[in-house]
């Protein structure tokens, strides 16, 4: 039995929420209760589907009574407002990664909510996938030695999905060091403990057309000596999902012979307004608007991660967790849930109701973005940058 169910608000109807939709739909914990969002289509999609109420803006859906909670999936510059505008009014957050575009809007979020005595959780990120916690199991176990290196890369067509114009911007919040680097980031902080010491990174740029990072490589250090080296590219040439037997990102299998279908698709908007009309189009309440629930569905993964540790490798798979030892390599399956991103709501639903302290929070989640902006930096200045406020997983 569930106990009660989380009355929540969603700010922000568009892809993340329609990515986030399958699991708020399935899990009998969430109750969806009202939304906002300027665009007047999405909001009648809201009332229709869920009978709740539909505003215009997020201030006015933190002023309902009804609405114990939001999950916020604004675009990523309104993050620390919205954040702020929830705990005054003593909701309960549950904000899409990234945190925030600064450590100081990250600080203000966290102390507003401390303040005002609610809860604060930062997701979804890969971190969560249940094949990356078992990794993370096996490995604080102590039953294949001590972690030495973690290796991750993940290729994909990110940089020519419709856009805005603000996620073609990296000063705001554009490109794949906040979209992206979050998911990569914070899988490496678990599985390493949490605590990166340093950062080299370099980063690529590389179409004038969308003048912002598509592509980095960092080496991560951190302060028990562990290593650790991730690589994403977003340009849409070679797709990793190929090294994972054509399971997508979302767990479900992917068609070989779609290759360059956002690029083709791109194609046909041949200015901001068309593409901006694409994008639309695609959120939730659009017109070409889609569900990623297409036939079995396995873990989720954000590419490909190798974590080698004194007596073995570890690989999080879409179908668990494979140990390669000195003379055997087995898989160790994890049931897949029947309610998608569980974990999410596992985490939030503790949090709010039973007043447990989540793994991702805004301090862990301030500490993934010291990461991130650390990487940007990096790349900037050529060099390595120390960082100053890592935490572990239990502080």
């Amino acid at each position: 039995m569930t106990g009660r169910r989380i009355r929540l608000g969603i700010a922000g109807l568009g892809r993340a929420f329609q990515l986030m939709l399958p699991t708020f739909v399935a899990d009998p914990r969430v109750e969806l209760v009202a939304g906002a969002d300027p665009r007047e289509e999405a909001r009648a999609r809201f009332t229709a589907d869920f009978g709740g109420a539909a505003y215009a803006s997020v201030e006015k859906l933190c002023a309902d009574r009804n609405v114990e909670a939001l999950y916020i999936a604004t675009p990523h510059q309104f993050h620390a407002a919205n954040v702020i505008a929830a705990a005054e009014h003593g909701k309960h957050v549950l904000v899409e990664k990234p945190m925030a575009l600064t450590l100081d809007e990250c600080r203000a979020m966290i102390e507003a909510t401390e303040r005002a005595g609610v809860q604060l959780v930062i997701g979804h990120s890969h971190s969560f996938d249940p094949p990356i916690q078992r990794a993370r199991e096996i490995i604080a176990s102590g039953a294949v030695g001590r972690l030495r290196m973690i290796n991750a890369l993940n290729f994909t067509d990110f940089l020519y999905r419709p856009r805005r114009r603000e996620e073609l911007s990296t000063q705001e919040g554009g490109g794949v060091l906040y979209n992206q680097a979050p998911h990569h980031v914070e899988m490496i902080r678990l599985l390493g403990g949490g605590k990166v010491k340093s950062v080299r990174a370099l980063t690529g740029a590389w179409d004038s057309k969308r003048p912002t990072e598509g592509a980095y490589s960092a080496l991560l250090s951190f302060e028990d000596g562990v290593f650790a080296a991730i690589t994403y590219s977003g340009y849409a040439h070679f797709d990793s999902d190929e090294l994972e037997n054509w399971i997508a990102e979302s767990g479900y299998a992917k068609d070989p012979k779609n290759h360059g279908a956002a690029r083709r698709l791109l194609a046909h908007a041949d200015s901001a307004t068309k593409e901006i009309k694409l994008k639309m189009a695609l959120n939730y309440g659009g017109s070409d608007a889609y569900e990623t629930s297409k036939g079995t569905r396995l873990h989720q993964h954000f590419g490909t991660l190798i974590a080698c540790c004194d007596k073995a490798d570890i690989r999080p798979t879409a179908e668990g967790v494979m140990l390669y030892a000195d003379d055997a390599r087995r898989l160790e399956p994890v049931p897949v849930s029947d309610v998608p991103r569980r974990g999410v709501i596992d985490e939030f639903y503790d949090a709010v109701v039973h007043g447990k302290a989540p793994l991702h929070s805004g301090a862990w989640s301030l500490a993934t973005m010291e990461v991130c902006l650390a990487m940007l930096e990096s790349a900037r200045i050529g060099g390595d940058v120390l960082l100053r406020h890592q935490i572990g997983i239990a502080e």
